[in-house]
């Protein structure tokens, strides 16, 4: 019985590394900011692990961690690459060159008193 429990403990060890441990947080609004398709903002939106993405261009796309660095890097399917992110979220780079930066609204202006 502590041969089973050995190797139980030892599964749960492999399988509990930082890699599988991390989660990918990225939702969220993003602006292009190189190698743009269009001029509007980007979109992230995320369920668990897997994430919808909505391009400048307008165009949908779903992504995933990727599987040989799930916590630097997601794999967009429909596009057949991937794009590497920044631990805090802020910075999207593709591999096909494109860049999102999230986008932080200006703020608003000042009322004047009068």
């Amino acid at each position: 019985m502590t041969r089973l429990s050995l190797i139980i403990c030892i599964g749960a060890a492999l399988t509990a590394t930082g890699a599988f441990a991390q989660s990918v947080n990225l939702p969220g609004t993003y602006q292009c900011v190189q190698a743009c398709r269009g001029g509007n903002l980007a979109y992230v939106t995320q369920n668990g692990p897997e994430l919808n993405l909505l391009t400048e261009a307008g165009v949908a796309s779903r992504a995933w961690p990727d599987w040989f660095y799930p916590a630097s890097r997601i794999w967009i399917d429909v596009y057949n690459y991937g794009a590497v992110y920044a631990a805090d979220g802020m910075t999207i780079q593709f591999d096909n060159g494109t860049i999102w930066q999230r986008y932080v609204p200006p703020p608003p202006p000042l009322r004047s008193r009068g």
